[in-house]
């Protein structure tokens, strides 16, 4: 209750925290016949105290799930903890602690950070994936895909992160280098654990057209990933051996101009066909590739390496002999790792001819004064048998027929996606359920075993990184006894990658307590898909694609109906904090920095000119001891020193400061920069709102809100019209995301309300506006909202359904003309909506301002954009 003029939101803020506990506000039930809404954002990685880029999302999240509630939802709003992995484990390593000490104590901070910003969870869902009630069901379906025939272990080169030891999949490699530790990833021959992503390639792809409301970049990027081609899978004998060399290729049209093969260095066939002549040359040519990152390989710009391995393999369409290279720009892990080089006709083959000295054939004509070298379009067959003359897709399905006819090969669909290598070798994961018995071979722990229990290690040395796992080194862990034959046995020492954690956590919110299963189906049922999920761009590959295949596959199983996890996404735009670069000196236009590893930090340029700096929004500011230093905004994180932390703002300055702040600052979608101006802005629009109520309570509490619509006329009419046009603009933003914009709408309505108190006082229609306020207030500040309701009502803000547009009013009987001469705004007014165009004109020219700019000129034209503006054009 209100019981002071000025806004002390730490009095307020603490109160309506503990009032929303004590009535459950955000407690999720399955109550059936009624709407559902599933409201999540992405669980964190426990990192400590949260600043407010970290914030950002879970207000959004918790903004939309109170919105739901007062639409008379069923909320599903949980929360949960992405605690396995390196950060911990790196964490453990650098500050002497173990591992979960670290994490939970992180998981304490952070959840005192939600709590003072009062976002609200049902914490009764929580999950902590590091504990074993969460990992027991990580390998509980890991079992059941074993079962399945998709977790399967393999000998292969693998990606081998020297920093952090341990393997890494192929989507968490960016750009040759380690997607957390920056280190050049190397290739390394290893037994490792993989799950048959690759068997729902198909659908993971097809069913990207079911989710219109994710962002079409996010799907674009999962297209590529997947990367599909159709071609044809055939073989190529090899001359003097019973090998074949397996190709597949997108343009089987063009076999006739296949002058060589290449195979990858990694390639099996290489130790077999390789002549003795050129064993020497093959063996120092595949070392050197294994130091090479798969990036390097790729590169469009770089020359072209190889060896010739001595073989020559036969060309089935036209009985030729053409040489066997190796090359490291073909890579083993991508289609068969060998190529049928078809110079003419791709561009990379052609380089590699010319630099070579092999033959090149056209089986394309180019069209008549083609300059280039390989031409790639479409066009006739030429020096192509029985195909000349065909265009390319002709002559695809022509020679793919010839092809399965004399059994040389069949059509087939290739897949860019590879299968997803799950090893780690390091301690912080959750262990991998299977036991090896000399015996019996590869044997899976029993259900009634689980979970496999992560031993607890406290000395740091015992969590060191050594090439292999440090579970390795622990008996007590790995001796066991085989289920099979009862014998003695090994654990595999390795554990999971820790995006098998957050593949299916959104399903264990449904049902987090459950001993029995991963989760009930039918709760699942009631619950899923995710209504909306939010978080960052940065996970459009890794955990969303994962997700999409561990739905896919507990939907197979039977355990869950949906086929998609999330129906909505939405990836927010990063938080931004001013960060001092260091001290700079300007000599002329260039700015010298004094700290290259700072700005080298920021990835700002070497060298960079005055305007250059000003146009990508830096500043250069002089400090107190006269020294000039570069400041840019970069998103906040704790190395760059540039977050605000929740726990003090909150603590100076409240949470729904902190909330507006963040709403309000810039589209979601996009960055937003953290300023004191945006602090200050929010500080007093809320306490405008605040002194809305209380100056005035006793007699907004003694007025009554009942009037009739029907009866409004003039300025009361007005305040209807404008209210329920800012309920329809709020809703609709809502619904959208659009939290800038719906906040826009609420302080524009404040106006209107402030002005016409000060005409017509406190009335009923100014009564009602005021409560339905406070209602489109309670999700983006849901304390002060609390606050100012219990003046009228005992009972939550958010049990209060939502207000209703009243779709009669936002018919507008008059509308503000803005008159404009020769483009300039000269003049406003007020005209009936069923005014004729002359009137219009006639009433704009009345006005005084406009006669004057209109007085002595030829009016060259008028141009009018109805129900807003004219424009009288004159000369001179």
């Amino acid at each position: 209750m209100v019981t002071t003029d000025k806004y002390n939101p730490h009095e307020l803020e603490p109160k309506w925290q503990k009032y929303w506990e004590q009535i459950g506000l955000l407690k999720a039930t399955e109550s059936k016949g009624g709407k559902k809404a599933y409201i999540l954002v992405m669980f964190p990685y426990p990192s400590g105290d949260l600043h407010m880029g970290h914030l950002k999302n879970y207000t959004m999240g918790d903004a939309l799930a109170r919105f739901r509630v007062q639409q008379g939802y069923s909320v599903l709003h949980p929360f949960g903890w992405d605690a396995f992995g390196l950060p911990a484990e790196n964490a453990a390593l650098k500050f002497g602690v173990s591992p979960s000490d670290w994490t939970f104590g992180n998981i304490k901070q952070s959840k005192e950070s939600l709590a003072l910003m009062g976002i609200q969870y049902d914490w009764s869902r929580e999950v902590t994936t590091c504990t074993p009630d969460y990992y027991k069901w990580n390998q509980w379906i890991f079992l059941k895909m074993y079962e399945r025939g998709l977790a399967y272990r393999k000998k292969s080169f693998v990606n081998w992160d020297p920093v952090e030891q341990s393997v890494l999949a192929n989507e968490q490699v960016i750009d040759g280098r380690g997607w957390r530790s920056g280190a050049l990833v190397e290739k390394r021959e290893l037994e490792q654990w993989y799950l048959k992503i690759t068997d729902y390639a198909e659908r993971l792809l097809n069913d990207l057209d079911k989710l219109p409301r994710w962002p079409e970049k996010v799907k674009a990027m999962q297209r590529a990933w997947i990367g599909k081609s159709t071609g044809a899978e055939f073989d190529f004998p090899v001359k003097g051996h019973e090998a074949r060399i397996r190709v597949f290729s997108t343009r089987p049209d063009t076999i006739f101009g296949a002058t060589f093969m290449v195979l990858a260095p990694e390639h099996e066939l290489v130790p077999l066909i390789t002549t003795p002549e050129q064993k020497a040359a093959v063996d120092s040519y595949v070392a050197a590739t294994r130091m090479k990152s798969e990036v390097e390989r790729q590169m469009e710009d770089r020359e072209k390496t190889g060896v010739f391995t001595g073989a020559y393999a036969i060309n089935p369409a036209n009985g030729k002999e053409i040489p066997v290279w190796i090359a490291d720009y073909v890579l083993s892990g991508y289609g068969t790792g060998a190529i049928m080089a078809v110079p003419g006709q791709d561009e990379r083959d052609w380089e590699f001819a010319e630099k070579f000295g092999l033959e090149i054939i056209r089986t394309v004509e180019p069209p008549a004064g083609w300059q280039g070298k390989a031409y790639t379009e479409d066009g006739p067959a030429i020096n192509s048998g029985f195909l000349n003359g065909l265009n390319v897709e002709e002559a695809k399905k022509k020679i793919i027929a010839w092809m399965e006819e004399k059994g040389i090969g069949e059509g087939k669909v290739n897949y860019r996606l590879r299968d997803w290598l799950i090893s780690r070798q390091r301690y912080w994961g959750t262990p991998i359920p299977m036991i090896h018995c000399e015996s019996c071979g590869i044997v899976p722990v029993p259900y009634e075993q689980l979970p496999v229990e992560l031993p607890t290690l406290r000395d740091v040395d015992d969590i060191r990184p050594k090439g292999k796992s440090p579970l390795a080194a622990h008996p007590e862990f790995y001796e066991c006894t085989c289920p099979k034959c009862g014998g003695k046995a090994r654990r595999d020492t390795d554990t999971m990658d820790t995006f098998i954690d957050s593949s299916w956590y959104f399903l264990r919110y449904a049902d987090a307590q459950n001993p029995e299963l991963p989760f009930d189906p039918e709760k699942a049922n009631f619950w899923m898909p995710v209504d909306q999920y939010i978080g960052g761009i940065e996970h459009a590959i890794l955990h969303l694609l994962y997700s999409r295949f561990f739905t896919k596959f507990l939907h197979d199983l039977g355990m869950v109906e949906a086929e998609e996890p999330f129906e909505g996404l939405f990836t927010q735009g990063m938080v931004q904090g001013w960060t001092d670069v260091g001290e700079v000196e300007v000599r002329g236009d260039i700015i010298h920095f004094k700290n290259p590893e700072r700005r080298a930090k920021l990835e700002i340029p070497e060298t960079l000119t005055l305007e250059e700096a000003r146009k990508s929004g830096a500043e250069l500011r002089t400090h107190e001891d006269g020294t000039t230093h570069f400041w840019k905004a970069a998103t906040m994180s704790k190395s760059l020193g540039n977050g605000v932390m929740v726990g003090p703002f909150v603590k100076e300055q409240g949470a729904d400061i902190a909330r507006i702040t963040i709403l309000f600052a810039a589209p979601p979608e996009n960055e937003m920069i953290w300023t004191e101006e945006g602090v200050q802005g929010a500080w007093r629009y809320l306490n405008r709102v605040y002194r809305m109520v209380a100056e005035h309570r006793m007699e907004l509490k003694a007025q009554s809100d009942l009037y009739e619509p029907s009866a409004l006329e003039g300025t009361h009419k007005g305040l209807y019209q404008k209210l329920h046009q800012t309920i329809k603009k709020v809703t609709e933003d809502l619904e959208a995301l659009r939290f800038n914009t719906a906040i826009a709408a609420l302080m524009e309505l404040l106006n209107t309300l402030s002005d016409y108190r000060k005409e017509q006082g406190i009335t009923p229609v100014y009564r009602h506006a005021v409560l339905c306020y406070l209602q489109m207030l309670a999700p983006f500040a849901p304390h002060l909202a609390e606050e100012l309701w219990h003046e009228f009502h005992n009972s939550s803000v958010f049990s209060a359904l939502w207000p209703q547009v009243d779709e009669a009013a936002l018919v507008a009987d008059s509308f503000e003309l803005v008159v404009q001469v020769s483009g300039r705004v000269r003049g406003k007014t007020t005209v009936s909506a069923q005014a004729s165009e002359e009137e219009i004109k006639r009433r704009a020219r009345e006005i005084p301002n406009v006669q004057q700019h209109l007085e002595g000129k030829e009016v060259v034209k008028e141009i009018y954009i109805p129900g807003k503006l004219l424009n009288i054009v004159v000369k001179g």
